[in-house]
């Protein structure tokens, strides 16, 4: 007997989360619905994909709070009529999947399916990537300034000179920016920075 496949569904308004999980039934997929990113964070799942509302900064959060769990699962984001700008914006941001709503149980599936095939070879790229960009958040704009400058191969004084200040006080800022992303040597740093696409 095949198991049943279950997904797990954030979505703020409550008529299309209900369309969804019913037109899901009807393809014998289980769906665990919430309405909030916080929400799910409370009841995370062991495995299975995620299906989440294209909404503010969404896929960004879920991914964070994977990266800081180190598990990766499988994202796939949905809006209404959504232009190609914003499909393309939610993968680049980390979502595998994309499909627009309404949408039939089997363009739902086979969006789903081609991202737990996509997540076993990027899965672990993109914790490293959410993990990477949470990092480089915690630095001031002067220290992103920095890093981005040290990629680059500059040095203090060519740091300094680029950003007009001291190769003193472009010391003092790779120090800070170091111990922020937890860093014990430059190429670390720079990894980081790669990591995350800072530097492209």
């Amino acid at each position: 007997m095949l198991q049943r496949k279950t997904l797990y569904l954030v979505d703020t308004d409550t008529h299309r989360r209900a369309s969804i999980c019913h037109a899901l039934a009807s393809a014998d997929i289980y769906v665990e619905p919430y309405d909030s990113i916080e929400e799910i964070k409370v009841h995370w799942p062991r495995h299975a994909a995620i299906l989440v509302e294209d909404l503010d900064d969404h896929i960004a959060h879920l991914l964070e709070f994977m990266a800081d769990r180190h598990q990766w699962l499988p994202l796939i984001a949905f809006s209404e009529d959504p232009p190609a700008q914003r499909v393309a914006s939610a993968i680049l941001s980390g979502a595998l999947g994309y499909f627009a709503w309404p949408a039939s149980p089997q363009e739902i599936e086979e969006a789903v399916d081609r991202a737990e095939a996509d997540s076993n070879l990027l899965g672990s790229f993109r914790l490293r990537q959410a993990r990477a960009r949470s990092q480089i958040q915690k630095l001031t704009r002067r220290e992103q300034q920095v890093l981005s400058a040290i990629t680059e191969g500059l040095s203090n004084r060519e740091i300094g000179e680029r950003l007009a200040i001291s190769p003193r006080t472009v010391e003092i800022h790779r120090s800070n920016m170091l111990n922020k992303v937890g860093a014990n040597h430059t190429s670390e740093a720079i990894r980081i920075a790669i990591e995350a696409t800072l530097v492209t």
